[in-house]
């Protein structure tokens, strides 16, 4: 019953993301599209109560119950960076609006870009583990909740891989090659170049 909430709680995203974007910009219905788009964090509420309820009905805690918190983490963190991200698309293409801003490619500017995904990363997984925290503290019984435990364990893993990612390009700013120099300039802009990214996208 988890697994099949969580991918209808997946479908159910694309498909309130994509009523609210044609709602905003084919009806030219702005007001009405964005309250659809306000109704997407609705979805990880429904799966954590019922997640919940699960868990208080008597289920043992397993890798479906893991598998919960981290997409609620996932959604939590990035869900509202992918729909900025795809109205900035819709916005161009629907509207006649600018075209989005792509991410910096080099230097500094493109390390501080992946540091803010990493940051992100870092929040979902640490809302993660605190759900998989209350579940243990809530069954009481540590040889029960071991699978939990293993998903907190995963969630660590995560940060670590994708920090390592975000920091080699800390330590080896990339740069460009040959006919890429025109890029270094907008790229180099700094804080000016990352932040229409953050402006444009999420959930």
């Amino acid at each position: 019953m988890i697994v099949t909430l969580i991918v209808i709680c997946e479908v159910g995203f694309w498909v309130l993301l994509a009523a609210g974007l044609g709602l905003r910009y084919l009806a030219k219905m702005p007001r009405t599209g964005a309250a659809v788009l306000l109704c997407e964090p609705l979805l990880e509420v429904v799966l954590l109560v019922v997640t919940v309820l699960d868990l208080r009905a008597g289920a043992d805690p397993d890798w479906k119950h893991g598998l919960a918190a981290v997409y609620i983490g996932y959604t939590a963190a990035f869900g509202h960076y992918t729909v900025r991200w795809l109205d900035g698309h819709a916005r161009h293409r629907l509207a006649g609006g600018p075209p989005p801003v792509r991410p910096p490619r080099f230097g500094a500017a493109r390390a501080r870009h992946e540091v803010k995904l990493w940051l992100r990363t870092v929040a979902g997984a640490g809302l993660a583990a605190a759900l998989l925290q209350i579940g243990v503290w809530y069954v009481g019984d540590p040889e029960r909740t071991a699978s939990l435990t293993s998903w907190q364990g995963f969630a660590g893993r995560a940060v670590l891989i994708h920090g390592l990612i975000a920091l080699s390009y800390v330590l080896w700013p990339k740069k460009p090659k040959g006919g890429d120099e025109g890029h270094v300039a907008g790229a180099g802009a700094g804080k000016d170049a990352v932040r229409p990214v953050e402006d444009r996208a999420g959930r």
